[in-house]
């Protein structure tokens, strides 16, 4: 369930989320604030999860930190189980509530209303069913003054997330479906604590590393279990799909192993020391890490066929951890040099290039995976060392720039992924009172308002399941409106500015005016013949580091629009159209496509 806070006088949106230290975008998204100076005392505000633990200092007394904090003393006796006469000391932890976890109805208030301004949206519709079921109320009507608890609401959008965690007969793996919240068990007990699910890429079947160190195989519609192999050990050893689903790779003792898992033939390539072997996206190559011959780490290249073995990195330092290939084959990431210190580096494979990215401010850099795009990063990042341990849930480019923190877990680290259009980020938390997370939450990199999706007892890995359609992407080029992007491959040209598929459309054009971008928004949405409908929302946006805004129709957007969407981009320099300056790039494109399309535009 949600906390609220209640405004101050005095306060300002900035300083109450640097008080919980919740980066103040996530604030202003998690209460649909549109004029983030406009707050007013006594609004009620819903504080996503952030640093909720506080050291005592000497001289401190609960008084005097309830009074830091701006909320009641109670919050924290009750938080804290503290007894008369409240007796703190230097070092302690305290657990500092940012509030209330009911929101009070106001004048005027309606559930619809409450499901807007915080959240509580599944398919882009107000969830208003969820908020009735979590405060039982068999009618939408409610009162001045009563109660309610608000939840988050599932996403709404297809998708799967599979889920290791502790059941009553070991650890099982289960399925989290991200349309509905509804959940199904798939592995009972063959699992370890360990056990990562690692989805084909038609999302037909889940290997992982079980009990006894075994390779399994499940087929995820009929459930049927099928035996690969048996390790060693189990825990570290990385699993990766041939891009045709039909054979797996992993390391095991001095070998690579390719192994089918139709015919359950394998093949062996002797290399020593050798792994986070995986495939490049031409199923021919593979990508790993193993010793030079001077015992330093280093990626490889090889074929399949053992032959063309290649060195890919130039390392003069320690062991490169927790590689990971892009999706489009490119570039390449690694943690080093170890656990206690945890620094993510890129390098592009074609040139040796590596570029450090800055990370979190304790150089404990966790669990890095890429988004679709091949472009963005996300990883957790450990900080807060003197209040518990925190994790910072950071989205970064593969340069190491415009890094964002868009979630906070209460865990020293924590296991992410990525949904497969690159608009999503999963990650655990729930770590509060043991070393495991409890907890599943998503948070979306444009719209930063973390939800809970579901709590376990326990949670210890995850993976979104991939879309049928990832990787079959084209790259659209048009060199008068200077811009490149990617679509679904099944599209078909209509025009040179105009594509269609059955499933979805994008167009593109450009607008001349000097106004400023918020106006231009504003003129676009609003139009007097409605395209968007009557009650457009605007979502400003950086793309490229150029400032940007989405508009989404309301429920009564003419039906002929077919689900429209826009994006509109400021152009770094204005181009020149037959002699016509134009200041400004606008997509349109139909609503389950606007974001994954506009977040893969390049200027050129």
């Amino acid at each position: 369930m949600q906390i609220f806070y209640t405004v101050q006088p005095g306060d300002t949106l900035f300083q109450i989320a640097n008080r919980f230290g919740v980066p103040i975008q996530m604030v202003i998204a998690a209460n649909n604030i549109t004029n983030p100076n406009a707050i007013f005392i006594g609004q009620q505000l819903s504080i996503p999860p952030g640093i909720t633990r506080y050291q005592v200092k000497q001289g401190d007394s609960v008084y005097g930190i309830a009074t830091q904090f701006r909320i009641p003393l109670t919050t924290i006796i009750e938080a804290n189980n503290l007894q008369t006469p409240y007796t703190i000391y230097p070092g302690q932890l305290l657990n500092i509530p940012p509030g209330n976890p009911f929101y009070t109805v106001q004048p005027g208030d309606s559930l619809y209303q409450i499901g807007l301004r915080y959240q509580v949206i599944t398919s882009g519709r107000v969830n208003t069913e969820i908020i009735q079921s979590a405060n039982n109320l068999s009618t939408t009507q409610i009162f001045p003054g009563m109660r309610l608890t608000i939840p988050y609401a599932p996403i709404g959008e297809e998708g799967i997330i599979a889920y290791t965690t502790e059941g009553n007969e070991g650890y099982d793996i289960w399925l989290y479906d991200v349309a509905n919240g509804n959940t199904h068990r798939i592995v009972r007990g063959l699992a370890e604590a360990f056990s990562i699910p690692y989805w084909s890429p038609d999302g037909e079947q889940i290997a992982f590393i079980g009990e006894n160190n075994i390779i399994y195989v499940v087929h995820v519609s009929s459930g049927v279990i099928a035996t690969i192999d048996q390790l060693s050990q189990g825990y570290g050893v990385y699993i990766n799909w041939a891009p045709n689903s039909q054979q797996i790779v992993y390391a095991k003792q001095n070998s690579i192993i390719i192994y089918n898992v139709n015919t359950h033939r394998f093949q062996e390539l002797h290399i020593s020391g050798a792994t986070d072997v995986q495939w490049f996206p031409d199923g021919e190559h593979l990508l790993f890490q193993a010793l030079d011959e001077n015992g330093l780490s280093q990626l490889f290249r090889i074929r399949t066929d053992g032959t063309d073995l290649s060195r890919l990195t130039n390392n003069t330092g320690g062991r490169l951890n927790e590689v990971r290939l892009s999706p489009n084959g490119q570039f390449a990431l690694y943690t080093t040099p170890g656990a206690s210190i945890s620094i993510i580096h890129v390098v592009d494979l074609s040139t040796g290039n590596t570029i450090e990215i800055d990370g979190g401010p304790l150089a404990k850099n966790y669990f890095p995976t890429w988004a679709s795009n091949s472009t963005t990063i996300a990883y957790s990042a450990t900080a807060f060392e003197d209040r518990g341990y925190f994790s910072l849930i950071q989205v970064t480019d593969n340069e190491g720039g415009r890094t964002q923190t868009i979630g906070i877990s209460n865990c020293f680290s924590t296991p992410l992924d990525w949904s497969p259009d690159g608009m999503n980020v999963a990650y655990l938390s729930g770590c509060s009172n043991t070393a495991t997370a409890t907890e599943l939450w998503v948070s979306n990199i444009n719209l930063p308002a973390p939800r809970k999706l579901i709590t376990e007892r326990s949670i210890l890995a995850l993976k979104w399941k991939p879309s049928k359609n990832n990787g079959s992407l084209s790259t659209f080029k048009n060199t008068q409106f200077q811009i490149q992007f990617q679509y679904p491959s099944s599209w078909e040209q209509i025009t040179p500015e105009r594509y269609e598929g059955t499933n979805g459309f994008f167009q593109i054009s450009a607008i001349s005016t000097p106004a400023s971008i918020e106006v231009v928004c504003q003129n676009k949405a609003f139009h007097q013949l409605m395209p968007y409908g009557s009650n457009p929302r605007i979502q400003h946006t950086t793309i490229q580091n150029q400032e940007g805004c989405f508009i989404f129709p309301s429920n009564d957007q003419p039906t002929e629009m077919n689900n429209q969407s826009a994006l509109i981009i400021q152009y770094p320099e204005p181009i020149q159209i037959e002699g016509t300056s134009y200041q400004y790039f606008i997509l349109w494109a139909d609503t389950s496509h606007i974001r994954e399309i506009g977040e893969s535009i390049i200027f050129l």
